[in-house]
């Protein structure tokens, strides 16, 4: 993405400008990206670095009160700290990994070599390996359950900050047309965006769900109804 230049599109800073003041936050930097996909995500750790990019597709698709509850629904992940989340659950999940790989890695070192008179020592390798095993999957599963989980928090903070629920669901909608970006391919910086851009994401099964970075957008739109 690129930083969007105020006058290039007045319209929309306007919105971002008039939200941060109605929630006395400062305004985060505001990027393009060059994509006719509708789609939006928000970074940043801190205040100098938390921005909003929006893709050129969702500025020029959605009218007004769309775009604000798009733009609201990023500033309710700002507001969370929800970046920061995200990164802690990445590195929790990535040490697990690490520790997976290890006793993995010990146990097919303990097997390749010579047969051990101790079989209580290859016992213990077998078990902390199965271990370390589910905790990496719990891992995970907490990770992905955390995601959707903020997603459905970032809804409603952006319903309560317009007080335009209706108005993020008609948007939701029409992201769910079309949010697919093909410059974004790693899983965690998908897990970023308000609606997920990779196409594989939107055929997993309904069993597969517990796997998935975002909520079924049906769900997110008929929670925003009731808000209504």
């Amino acid at each position: 993405s690129k930083p969007l230049e105020r006058m290039e599109n007045k319209r929309v800073y306007n919105l971002l400008e008039n939200l941060c003041i109605s929630q006395g936050m400062k305004m985060p930097k505001l990027n393009i990206i060059d994509d006719d996909s509708l789609n939006a995500f928000a970074s940043g750790i801190s205040e100098r670095s938390y921005s909003i990019s929006l893709s050129r597709g969702i500025i020029e698709k959605l009218n007004d009160e769309e775009l604000e509850g798009v733009i609201a629904h990023e500033l309710s992940h700002i507001k969370n700290r929800d970046v920061r989340l995200l990164i802690i659950s990445i590195i929790f999940v990535g040490i697990f990994a690490f520790l997976a790989e290890l006793a993995f890695r010990s146990l097919r070192f303990a097997g390749s070599g010579k047969k051990s008179k101790d079989s209580k020592g290859s016992g213990a390798i077998i078990l902390i390996a199965i271990i370390t095993a589910i905790a990496y999957l719990l891992s995970i599963l907490l990770r992905f359950g955390i995601s959707r989980k903020r997603e459905y928090l970032a809804d409603a903070g952006a319903a309560d900050m317009t007080k335009k629920p209706l108005a993020l669901a008609n948007a939701l909608r029409k992201i769910s047309e079309d949010p697919y970006i093909e410059a974004v391919e790693s899983r965690d910086v998908a897990q970023l965006f308000i609606g997920n851009p990779k196409p594989s994401a939107h055929k997993s099964a309904s069993w597969d769900n517990m796997f998935a970075t975002h909520p079924p957008i049906e769900k997110r739109i008929a929670l925003l109804d009731q808000f209504a």
